[in-house]
């Protein structure tokens, strides 16, 4: 299935995000980096609420390693963003995060892509395994056989 054919009940985690007049570039639509930034805040968001990340506390963080991004539509301002995230991959010390954006009333994606984080000790910045409670608050999440 190619990223164009997804839709949002592919996808088992959202967040809206609304796009602001900052977003925009000279040509009326979000600018391309935009939606990486997007990418990041519904994946960052989505671990933040399982409590896979913590700021200040948990003793390994992820580091993005991988990503990319297929624009398929344009979005623009006041449009909101509807994020949805699903796991495609989940490694000892990796995940692949697929993500959808979606636009309100449409159910294919204006862009879809993927995100990998390497986990990795907080002080040491080696690579470390996943808890097994970070696999577990991530595992309704994981799309069998992508």
């Amino acid at each position: 299935m190619s990223l164009r054919d997804l839709r949002r009940e592919d996808f088992a985690y959202a967040v809206d995000i609304p796009t602001r007049w900052a977003d925009s570039d000279a040509y009326g639509h979000v600018n391309n980096v935009i939606y990486l930034s997007w990418f990041d805040t519904a994946v960052t968001r989505m671990l933040y609420e399982r409590g896979v990340l913590s700021l200040h506390d948990g003793p390994a963080i992820g580091l993005c390693v991988e990503s990319r991004c297929e624009y398929f539509a344009p979005v623009e301002f006041p449009q909101v963003v509807d994020a949805r995230v699903r796991i495609g991959r989940m490694g000892d010390k990796s995940l692949r995060y697929e993500v959808g954006l979606f636009l309100p009333g449409v159910e294919t994606p204006a862009a879809a892509g993927h995100f990998v984080h390497v986990f990795v000790d907080r002080r040491t910045r080696q690579p470390t395994p996943l808890a097994a409670a970070s696999k577990a608050a991530l595992a309704d999440l994981v799309v069998p056989g992508v």
